[in-house]
């Protein structure tokens, strides 16, 4: 399985940019996951559901699954951290690749999406010149960047050469299994 992780600010475009990197993806055959950085308490689930009742009833872990689609939902009795090779290790062996959402401090190699600021006071810093995990740039204004880089730049619109890049570079993004304690 191949990684690659997608940082940036929140409004960056992080979503959208993986949103739209699936299908094209797919299209070229590739089975992809994606772990996504979830804030606080959140929740998938809704009261009323089987699901829902079960998890409420105590049960540590429910499993639901159909002949389409399956979900594991676990709940903690205690705030527990989990990292990116955690959430890694629940996935399917077989996939092509994942997409990381967030995680924008991980030992991952990782596309930052940068959007330039509408005013100067919005200003975010960039990443690019201090996280060595950072590989490339997808943004909407490559002349607005604060630093020169020789990192490749993407259009943040230009999805079908990201694919491109990433297809032909798989090899770097294989993910070596991390042990978790």
């Amino acid at each position: 399985m191949k990684i690659i992780g997608f940082a940036g600010f929140s409004g960056a475009g992080k979503t959208t940019l993986v949103e739209r990197l699936i299908p094209v993806l797919k299209r070229r055959g590739q089975r992809v996951s994606v772990v996504k950085h979830a804030h606080h308490k959140f929740d998938i689930d809704h009261p009323g559901k089987d699901t829902f009742r079960h998890r409420e009833a105590g049960a540590f872990e429910v499993v639901v699954g159909s002949d389409k689609r399956l979900a594991l939902i676990r709940e903690f009795d205690a705030p527990t951290q989990l990292g990116v090779h955690d959430l890694i290790a629940e996935l399917d062996a077989g996939v092509d690749w994942v997409l990381v959402e967030g995680f924008k401090h991980s030992d991952l190699f990782k596309l930052e999406v940068w959007r330039a600021p509408a005013e100067a006071e919005d200003a975010r810093p960039v990443r690019y010149t201090e996280d060595h995990f950072i590989v490339g740039i997808a943004t909407n204004t490559p002349q607005d960047l604060p630093q020169a880089t020789e990192l490749p730049i993407f259009d943040l619109d230009d999805v079908d050469g990201i694919a491109e890049w990433l297809l032909l570079h798989a090899e770097r993004f294989e993910y070596k299994v991390k042990h978790h304690g």
